[in-house]
């Protein structure tokens, strides 16, 4: 029984002709999104003067209004001129659609529906996150060629996505472009498929640093049962194991009672250890002409090595999240605004190189495919500056300091410090308070002023504009008038 997800990635090894025929395709993607995009902003065009004109928006209004196009005369069509100078109009429609497989199409109308959706979503608060802008065009010299095929089954129940075809253990076959080799080895998947518990949903071909990939959608069957955790009994809140991501130590694992459980101190860093090449290459972007071959070459060798930078550190996040998988069973780590942190240009790079975010989304599904449980600690819980001995909190812990200090007598490594406290969070949580500020009695939550920043004030931690002085909560509430009321600033005093 399929029970999860997983996604088997290969370089392609493609002939010329083959090159030429992929080239072709992920143009014709490209060209579908930009011809669906292109359908609803004329419709939202009309729709200004005509309100009750449709607007294709979701993926299936797309893909039937892309079919019907590519066979009408806007598409395309040939004028035939006889010998009497009488002209004749022959409606060909879209003529080269037949020199690539269909399904380019749709799923490339696919792309631009959940584009859309993302963007709807984004807009009325669905989504969350940073907000989601309009889809633009694709331009042939700015987005990544790709194009994506879906695994269907002939009448006979042969896939038209297949491993291995012909005796060609390192081959794929796709619809439309047929056997191309592989560079790796897909003996695993091949094995996965022969025994029926794996199976191809869809192929994405894309092209980067100068080398066609190809990745390949399953879905397969859940994990032998002796690579799962053992079930724990019920009411057993023992076993959790607190992980600190860090700068100096990628990670350090820790448990409640103060057992350091892994180190990794000998992350690879492979943006700082490349730096002086990445320069060297950039620059030689920079001296090259615009549209000249050099400037090509040039800037396929940067891209190359962009490509090996983040191959190394993704290579390092699995090893690592395999590692501590494999052993325990129940995981803790710290919710990491990531995004934020890059804004100290000081630690911005070093922050980067190490792909915390990356490392955390490893974690939880490698965790999940072995039965295990990982929690996300609070963005507030002070792991860092919270003594793991007596639960004080030393908030002149800076970044400098190394070494914990607390005045119970307790001294030792940040690192493992935090770790432990985050192995302690799911037995103390309930005692921790989520305010940043407890002072304020609660988190102040920023409210955009089209969401109604006009409005009176709702309660306690409620941000809009305020005329007069007013007591919200036993707070004092004085209005800020000026730039800071425009963006919703105001005094909060105490007494």
């Amino acid at each position: 029984m399929m029970s999860r997800h997983t996604t088997f990635r290969y370089c392609l090894d493609p002939t010329v002709e083959q090159s030429s025929v992929l080239t072709r395709h992920a143009g014709a993607a490209r060209f579908a999104f930009n011809q669906s995009l292109r359908f609803v902003k004329t419709a939202l065009t009309h729709r200004e003067s005509c309100p009750g004109h449709p607007v294709p928006w979701t993926r299936f209004d797309l893909i039937n209004a892309f079919n019907n196009w590519k066979k009408t005369e806007a598409a395309g069509r040939v004028f035939a001129v006889g010998a009497d100078g009488t002209v004749e109009v022959r409606v060909t429609g879209l003529v080269w659609r037949t020199q690539v497989c269909q399904q380019v199409f749709e799923e490339a109308a696919v792309d631009c529906g959940r584009a859309l959706a993302a963007f709807s979503d984004s807009r009325t608060g669905k989504r969350a996150g940073k907000r989601v802008r309009f889809p633009r065009f694709k331009k042939k010299d700015r987005c990544t060629p790709s194009f994506r095929v879906r695994n269907k089954y002939a009448k006979g129940g042969r896939a038209m996505i297949r491993v291995g075809d012909n005796d060609t253990a390192r081959s794929v076959t796709l619809p439309g472009i047929g056997e191309v080799r592989v560079r790796e080895d897909t003996r695993r998947l091949r094995r996965l498929i022969t025994k029926e518990r794996a199976k191809i949903l869809y192929a994405t071909v894309s092209y980067r640093a100068r080398r066609w990939w190809i990745s390949l959608a399953l879905e397969a069957a859940d994990l032998h049962p002796a690579h799962h955790h053992r079930p724990r009994e019920h009411g057993d809140d023992t076993g959790w194991v607190g992980i600190d991501r860090g700068l100096t130590a990628f990670a350090v694992a820790a448990t409640a009672d103060g057992t350091e459980i892994a180190r990794f101190d000998t992350a690879p860093k492979p943006l700082a250890a490349g730096l002086s090449r990445q320069r060297r290459l950039a620059k030689s972007v920079a001296r090259k002409e615009k549209g000249s071959n050099n400037h090509r070459q040039a800037a396929a060798r940067l891209a190359r090595h962009h490509h090996r930078v983040a191959n190394i550190r993704r290579h390092f996040a699995h090893q690592v999240a395999n590692t501590l998988v494999k052993t325990h069973d129940r995981l803790v780590i710290e919710d990491l605004n990531v995004a934020g942190m890059l804004g100290n240009h000081s630690l911005a790079r070093a922050i980067s190189d190490c792909g915390w975010a990356d490392f955390a989304r490893l974690l939880a599904y490698k965790q999940a495919w072995r039965g295990g449980i990982i929690t996300t600690a609070d963005r507030w819980y002070p792991s860092t500056k919270r003594c793991s001995a007596c639960g004080a909190l030393n908030p002149g812990l800076t970044l400098a300091d190394r070494v914990f200090g607390c005045g119970c007598g307790f001294h030792g490594d940040r690192d493992h410090n935090a770790a432990v406290n985050l192995a302690n969070w799911p037995t103390t949580r309930h005692d921790f308070s989520r305010s940043p500020d407890p002072r304020a009695g609660g988190r102040v939550t920023n409210v955009r002023r089209r969401e109604g920043t006009d409005r009176h004030l709702a309660g306690v931690g409620a941000t809009g504009p305020v005329d007069a002085e007013t007591d919200v909560g036993g707070a004092h509430v004085v209005g800020v008038v000026g730039r800071a009321r425009q963006r919703g600033v105001f005094l909060y005093f105490f007494s």
